[in-house]
Protein backbone atom coordinates (compact mmCIF):
# COMPACT_ATOMS: atom_id res chain seq x y z
CA UNK A 1 0.00 0.00 0.00
CA UNK A 2 1.06 3.59 -0.59
CA UNK A 3 0.41 5.42 2.61
CA UNK A 4 0.31 9.09 3.54
CA UNK A 5 1.09 9.36 6.81
CA UNK A 6 0.73 12.80 8.99
CA UNK A 7 1.88 13.22 12.06
CA UNK A 8 5.26 11.03 11.47
CA UNK A 9 7.57 12.67 13.89
CA UNK A 10 5.49 12.30 16.66
CA UNK A 11 5.28 9.87 19.98
CA UNK A 12 2.70 7.91 18.12
CA UNK A 13 3.62 8.99 14.52
CA UNK A 14 7.70 8.11 14.63
CA UNK A 15 7.11 4.01 15.46
CA UNK A 16 3.77 3.93 13.23
CA UNK A 17 5.66 4.79 10.37
CA UNK A 18 8.41 2.22 11.45
CA UNK A 19 5.69 -0.45 11.89
CA UNK A 20 4.53 0.02 8.33
CA UNK A 21 7.55 0.44 6.64
CA UNK A 22 8.25 -2.79 8.36
CA UNK A 23 5.48 -4.54 6.71
CA UNK A 24 6.71 -3.29 3.60
CA UNK A 25 4.43 -0.58 2.94
CA UNK A 26 5.72 2.87 1.06
CA UNK A 27 5.20 5.82 3.50
CA UNK A 28 5.08 9.54 2.64
CA UNK A 29 5.59 11.00 6.12
CA UNK A 30 4.75 13.93 6.88
CA UNK A 31 5.79 16.59 9.90
CA UNK A 32 6.28 20.09 10.58
CA UNK A 33 9.99 19.94 10.05
CA UNK A 34 9.61 17.77 6.84
CA UNK A 35 11.95 15.34 7.81
CA UNK A 36 12.75 12.00 10.41
CA UNK A 37 16.00 12.67 12.51
CA UNK A 38 17.54 9.28 11.85
CA UNK A 39 15.12 7.32 10.05
CA UNK A 40 16.13 6.31 6.16
CA UNK A 41 14.35 3.56 3.84
CA UNK A 42 13.78 3.26 0.26
CA UNK A 43 9.86 3.24 0.81
CA UNK A 44 9.90 6.58 2.75
CA UNK A 45 9.38 9.82 1.12
CA UNK A 46 9.54 12.73 4.07
CA UNK A 47 7.56 16.07 3.35
CA UNK A 48 6.09 18.96 5.20
CA UNK A 49 2.51 19.58 4.90
CA UNK A 50 -0.67 21.46 7.38
CA UNK A 51 -2.91 18.73 8.08
CA UNK A 52 -5.78 21.73 8.78
CA UNK A 53 -5.29 22.63 5.40
CA UNK A 54 -7.60 20.84 2.81
CA UNK A 55 -5.98 21.58 -0.35
CA UNK A 56 -2.39 20.50 1.52
CA UNK A 57 -4.02 17.18 2.46
CA UNK A 58 -5.64 16.48 -0.97
CA UNK A 59 -2.20 17.17 -2.79
CA UNK A 60 -0.53 15.57 -0.46
CA UNK A 61 -3.26 11.98 -0.41
CA UNK A 62 -3.72 12.24 -4.25
CA UNK A 63 -2.27 9.22 -5.80
CA UNK A 64 -2.11 6.97 -2.28
CA UNK A 65 -4.26 4.36 -1.17
CA UNK A 66 -4.83 5.30 2.17
CA UNK A 67 -4.43 8.14 4.63
CA UNK A 68 -3.08 7.67 8.41
CA UNK A 69 -3.53 10.67 10.87
CA UNK A 70 -1.40 10.66 14.06
CA UNK A 71 -1.67 14.43 14.73
CA UNK A 72 -3.12 16.24 18.14
CA UNK A 73 -1.07 18.82 20.23
CA UNK A 74 0.56 17.84 23.28
CA UNK A 75 -1.68 17.86 26.03
CA UNK A 76 -2.18 21.27 27.60
CA UNK A 77 -1.79 23.31 24.66
CA UNK A 78 -3.84 26.07 24.22
CA UNK A 79 -4.91 24.91 20.33
CA UNK A 80 -6.38 21.99 21.04
CA UNK A 81 -9.60 21.74 19.14
CA UNK A 82 -8.03 24.29 16.12
CA UNK A 83 -5.76 21.43 16.01
CA UNK A 84 -7.61 18.79 16.62
CA UNK A 85 -11.16 19.14 15.09
CA UNK A 86 -9.37 21.28 12.22
CA UNK A 87 -7.46 18.32 11.30
CA UNK A 88 -10.50 15.95 10.94
CA UNK A 89 -12.22 18.74 8.73
CA UNK A 90 -9.65 19.21 6.79
CA UNK A 91 -9.19 15.24 6.28
CA UNK A 92 -12.38 14.80 5.29
CA UNK A 93 -12.40 17.39 2.77
CA UNK A 94 -9.18 16.83 1.72
CA UNK A 95 -9.52 13.67 0.98
CA UNK A 96 -12.99 13.26 -1.24
CA UNK A 97 -10.92 16.20 -3.20
CA UNK A 98 -8.02 13.30 -3.75
CA UNK A 99 -10.64 10.42 -4.67
CA UNK A 100 -8.85 8.48 -1.73
CA UNK A 101 -11.56 6.54 0.58
CA UNK A 102 -10.00 5.15 3.21
CA UNK A 103 -8.87 6.98 5.99
CA UNK A 104 -7.35 5.82 10.07
CA UNK A 105 -6.80 8.73 12.63
CA UNK A 106 -6.07 8.16 16.34
CA UNK A 107 -8.42 9.71 18.83
CA UNK A 108 -8.54 9.87 22.72
CA UNK A 109 -10.02 8.21 25.57
CA UNK A 110 -12.26 10.48 27.08
CA UNK A 111 -15.02 9.76 25.08
CA UNK A 112 -15.28 6.40 25.57
CA UNK A 113 -17.48 5.16 28.14
CA UNK A 114 -16.81 3.68 31.23
CA UNK A 115 -18.93 0.18 32.40
CA UNK A 116 -21.39 2.84 34.57
CA UNK A 117 -22.54 4.78 30.74
CA UNK A 118 -20.86 7.94 31.55
CA UNK A 119 -17.58 9.46 29.54
CA UNK A 120 -14.19 8.89 30.90
CA UNK A 121 -13.94 12.51 30.84
CA UNK A 122 -16.69 13.05 32.71
CA UNK A 123 -15.05 11.44 35.72
CA UNK A 124 -14.40 14.06 38.50
CA UNK A 125 -11.11 12.76 39.06
CA UNK A 126 -10.28 13.29 35.33
CA UNK A 127 -7.10 15.65 34.85
CA UNK A 128 -8.55 19.37 34.46
CA UNK A 129 -5.16 19.45 31.94
CA UNK A 130 -6.45 17.17 29.78
CA UNK A 131 -10.41 18.25 29.39
CA UNK A 132 -9.77 20.39 26.21
CA UNK A 133 -8.07 17.72 24.18
CA UNK A 134 -10.48 15.36 25.37
CA UNK A 135 -13.78 17.66 24.51
CA UNK A 136 -11.48 18.15 20.66
CA UNK A 137 -11.44 14.68 19.95
CA UNK A 138 -14.68 14.03 21.34
CA UNK A 139 -15.92 16.69 18.39
CA UNK A 140 -13.62 15.81 15.94
CA UNK A 141 -15.35 11.85 16.33
CA UNK A 142 -18.77 13.17 15.80
CA UNK A 143 -17.61 14.65 12.64
CA UNK A 144 -16.63 11.66 11.51
CA UNK A 145 -19.55 9.77 12.83
CA UNK A 146 -21.44 12.06 10.25
CA UNK A 147 -19.14 10.85 6.96
CA UNK A 148 -20.95 8.23 5.40
CA UNK A 149 -18.67 8.69 2.22
CA UNK A 150 -15.19 7.77 3.88
CA UNK A 151 -13.87 4.25 4.97
CA UNK A 152 -12.35 6.44 8.07
CA UNK A 153 -12.12 4.29 11.74
CA UNK A 154 -11.27 6.37 14.67
CA UNK A 155 -8.94 4.25 17.11
CA UNK A 156 -8.91 5.46 21.13
CA UNK A 157 -6.41 4.35 22.92
CA UNK A 158 -6.17 3.02 26.56
CA UNK A 159 -6.48 5.37 29.12
CA UNK A 160 -2.85 5.46 29.79
CA UNK A 161 -0.41 5.58 26.80
CA UNK A 162 3.70 5.84 27.05
CA UNK A 163 6.66 4.92 26.57
CA UNK A 164 6.96 0.85 26.86
CA UNK A 165 7.86 -2.49 24.68
CA UNK A 166 6.83 -3.40 21.70
CA UNK A 167 4.98 -6.96 22.45
CA UNK A 168 2.31 -7.52 19.58
CA UNK A 169 -0.07 -7.80 22.49
CA UNK A 170 -3.27 -6.06 21.91
CA UNK A 171 -6.94 -6.15 22.71
CA UNK A 172 -9.61 -4.29 20.52
CA UNK A 173 -13.05 -2.87 21.80
CA UNK A 174 -15.54 -0.24 20.53
CA UNK A 175 -16.67 2.69 22.59
CA UNK A 176 -16.26 1.30 26.20
CA UNK A 177 -12.58 1.48 27.79
CA UNK A 178 -10.54 -1.65 27.67
CA UNK A 179 -9.40 -2.47 31.37
CA UNK A 180 -7.07 -5.21 32.96
CA UNK A 181 -7.87 -7.78 35.59
CA UNK A 182 -6.60 -5.02 38.31
CA UNK A 183 -9.09 -2.13 36.41
CA UNK A 184 -5.75 -0.84 34.95
CA UNK A 185 -5.89 0.85 30.99
CA UNK A 186 -2.86 1.36 29.02
CA UNK A 187 -0.58 0.40 26.20
CA UNK A 188 2.34 1.17 24.80
CA UNK A 189 3.00 3.54 22.02
CA UNK A 190 4.73 0.50 19.87
CA UNK A 191 1.88 -1.70 20.41
CA UNK A 192 -0.34 1.47 19.74
CA UNK A 193 1.16 1.16 16.26
CA UNK A 194 0.65 -2.27 15.66
CA UNK A 195 -2.87 -1.30 16.31
CA UNK A 196 -2.91 0.92 13.84
CA UNK A 197 -1.04 -0.60 11.18
CA UNK A 198 -2.98 -3.76 11.51
CA UNK A 199 -6.54 -1.83 10.96
CA UNK A 200 -5.12 0.06 7.82
CA UNK A 201 -3.78 -3.12 6.56
CA UNK A 202 -6.99 -5.06 7.06
CA UNK A 203 -9.79 -2.58 6.37
CA UNK A 204 -11.88 -3.66 8.92
CA UNK A 205 -13.62 -1.32 11.71
CA UNK A 206 -14.90 0.78 8.66
CA UNK A 207 -16.92 3.92 10.11
CA UNK A 208 -16.70 3.36 13.14
CA UNK A 209 -14.83 3.97 16.94
CA UNK A 210 -12.64 1.02 18.15
CA UNK A 211 -10.08 1.37 20.86
CA UNK A 212 -7.43 -0.91 21.88
CA UNK A 213 -5.68 -1.56 25.05
CA UNK A 214 -3.29 -4.70 27.41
Amino acid sequence: MKIVLFGAGGNIGRPTTEEILRRGHTVTAVTRAGHLDGLQHEALTMTSGDVTDAAAVAGLAASHDAVLSAVGPRIGQENDRATIVGAARALIDGLRRAGVTRLVTIGGAGSLRTPTGARVMDDPDFPALWKANAQAQSEALDLYRGVHDLDWTYVSPAAVIGAGERTGAYRTGGDTLLTDDDGNSRISYADYAIALADTIESGTAIRRRITVAY
